[in-house]
């Protein structure tokens, strides 16, 4: 009897267990997606100076979709 009362106990804490998995492996791919971003942007600026706003206005705006990510997944797997 002691086994199926802690069984409902069991899975709720798997389910939260597996929805903060979740939210670490987002986090940990919006920061590296950020950090490819800003590298290939740097880059991109030092091969041609002359195109550095649009370059950097594109990057922004990509690393925030990057993050944005990790607010969908906190929304999702959060409790």
């Amino acid at each position: 009897m002691q086994l199926v009362a802690t069984l409902p106990q069991v899975f709720s804490l798997l389910a939260e267990m597996s929805g903060n998995i979740h939210v670490g492996l987002a986090g940990t791919g919006a920061g590296i997606g950020v950090g490819l971003v800003g590298a290939k942007a740097a880059e991109a600026v030092g091969r041609n100076p002359g195109a550095q706003g649009q370059i950097m206005t594109i990057g922004i705006i990509f690393a925030a979709l990057a993050e944005g990510l990790i607010f969908i997944a906190i929304f999702l797997g959060g409790n």
